[in-house]
């Protein structure tokens, strides 16, 4: 069953159970793919179709610091309950020792040593990690530490 049926399966079912907090992350999740797989003129992959969910969870922490700083804990409440919606149809988390490892063997692999390889390095980092889900601000944060020569 690919990805897009399993958010239909579970649209269908939070309409049934009149879930309100679960239908709504599942019906924006639903018409980000049909958006997506619009302007591609195809069906998505599965991983493009993880990528649209990436970027709505990473939408959602934006929109929870900008609501914080606004004073609006309501409105970032929403946002962060959505959260868990999403990332139940994303891969498990890769863990802190996964990307650290990762992170080593792209500094060892690209030969970085400044932080005008920080693009390589990056680019080498997701694509070890691909297939597991990584916060590209946590990634970023570590590999920027590694190349100021901090560990």
């Amino acid at each position: 069953m690919s990805l897009q049926d399993d958010v239909n399966a579970a649209l269908t079912r939070a309409m049934k159970a009149q879930d309100q907090l679960t239908l709504g992350p599942l019906r924006m999740l639903k018409s980000a793919l049909v958006n997506r797989a619009v302007e591609k003129g195809r069906d998505l992959t599965e991983a493009e179709a993880q990528q649209v969910i990436t970027t709505l969870v990473k939408q959602r922490r934006d929109a929870i610091e900008q609501f914080e700083k606004g004073g609006r804990q309501d409105l970032a409440s929403k946002e962060a309950a959505e959260i868990p919606v999403l990332q139940a149809y994303l891969p498990p988390a890769a863990s802190d020792d996964e990307i650290d490892r990762a992170v080593t063997a792209a500094l060892v692999e690209t030969a970085a040593t400044s932080p005008s390889d920080m693009g390589r390095v990056m680019a080498s980092v997701m694509a070890k990690l691909a297939g597991r889900s990584a916060d590209g601000r946590t990634v970023s944060t570590l590999v920027k530490r590694r190349l100021a020569g901090e560990s």
